[in-house]
């Protein structure tokens, strides 16, 4: 009676999810806010979501983020309250309206895509610049690895 020997897909399985941990603590997600500011992680995303869309619907944004329709209408109305977010009329539909950084939020986006290169360029300042170029290719290549697995992509 053998020990069962792991595959080396296996090992690799376990090494990323080991990395994929140490990279979520390192970022800071596991803390209540992030990127320096006062919002949780999904506020932030959120911010960063609608800015790249210079207007949103709630509902496309829960698709974006992967999040409940109620889970966004709680963060949404936290953003509003804060003076990060308004809602205005949608051209294209009446009935949803289009979510789009107030110039508050448009500054808070600016500080927290510094503090987003701020700990890239950190990082990248102890990898040459091949490991640059492998870590930056791994991680989209991932990311849209798992986004098939989901079934979306």
């Amino acid at each position: 009676m053998g020990t069962d020997v792991p595959s080396s897909t296996d090992i690799r399985i376990e090494q990323v999810r080991d990395a994929s941990r140490q990279i979520v603590r390192e970022l800071g997600f596991m803390k209540e806010t992030i990127a320096a500011t006062a919002f949780p992680p999904s506020a932030v995303h959120a911010l960063i979501e609608i800015g790249a869309n210079g207007g949103i619907t709630a509902a496309r944004l829960g698709e974006n983020l992967l999040l409940e329709k109620s889970s966004v209408s709680r963060m949404l109305r936290k953003l509003v309250n804060a003076g990060e977010v308004a809602e205005r009329p949608n051209p294209d539909d009446a009935r949803a309206k289009l979510l789009v950084l107030t110039e508050q939020g448009e500054n808070t986006l600016a500080a927290i895509n510094a503090f987003g290169r701020n700990q890239v360029s950190g990082a990248f300042a102890h990898l040459s610049p091949k490991d640059r170029e492998l870590v930056a290719a791994g991680l989209a290549a991932y990311a849209r690895a798992l986004r098939k697995a989901r079934g979306t992509g």
